[in-house]
């Protein structure tokens, strides 16, 4: 393995590890974490970090990781996504730097994560209220159940997710992997091992699942 392949892999394991503290970050305020009731019913995660001037990851624009829980509870391994900025369409500023998506339902994660991994259409979250103190689901024609929350604004309600907005980062996944991989192979089939980097981030997310 050539020296720079190496570096460009620790640098994806650093990038997960900042995913990682910044979940834990807003899981320790009350008014922001997400309720344990709701993190362990959710069957997909995609966690995007972003800076004022855009996603601070470097691979293709890229913006997080995603990961899939499998009927026996199990995290899949991290696959990575890019993000567009343009299309992604959270109406909350500059401020905003850190986000949970939840995906609801295994039509949800499978949506997200088969041919281009690509949410199609308009959606917009809906205000409500719950356990957090603002509650939506993003819907669109093919009816997403999703929810978006934020590190300043808890669960964010008129939240929009576009076309667009998220889909693999090929390049990132090869370099982290070794191989080039699909979404679903990362995700569902089970085509590589979880990274003990990947693994502890699914170990936080069940722990905070289990949290009254």
């Amino acid at each position: 393995m050539s020296p720079v392949l190496a570096m460009d892999q620790a640098e994806l394991d650093n990038r997960v590890s900042l995913l990682t503290e910044k979940f834990e970050v807003m899981q320790q305020k009350p008014d922001k974490r997400i309720p344990a009731d709701i993190l362990s019913k959710a069957k997909g995660i995609v966690l995007l970090d972003r800076t004022k001037a855009g996603f601070i990851f470097a691979y293709q624009g890229g913006g997080g990781v995603a990961m899939a829980r499998s009927d026996g509870g199990q995290w899949s391994p991290a696959a990575f996504l890019s993000a567009n900025e343009a299309s992604l369409g959270f109406q909350v500023g500059g401020e905003q730097n850190f986000f949970v998506m939840l995906f609801m339902d295994s039509n949800s994660v499978q949506e997200v994560i088969t041919q281009t991994g690509e949410l199609g259409g308009d959606a917009r979250g809906t205000a409500g209220n719950d356990a957090a103190g603002v509650g939506g689901n993003v819907t669109s024609p093919k009816q997403y159940n999703v929810l978006v929350y934020s590190d300043r604004n808890g669960l964010y309600g008129g939240a929009f997710v576009k076309a667009g907005v998220i889909s693999p980062d090929d390049k990132a996944n090869v370099i982290y992997y070794g191989q080039s991989l699909t979404m679903k192979d990362i995700l569902l089939d089970k085509k590589v091992k979880a990274t003990p980097t990947a693994t502890d981030l699914a170990e936080k997310i069940s722990a905070y699942s289990r949290q009254q």
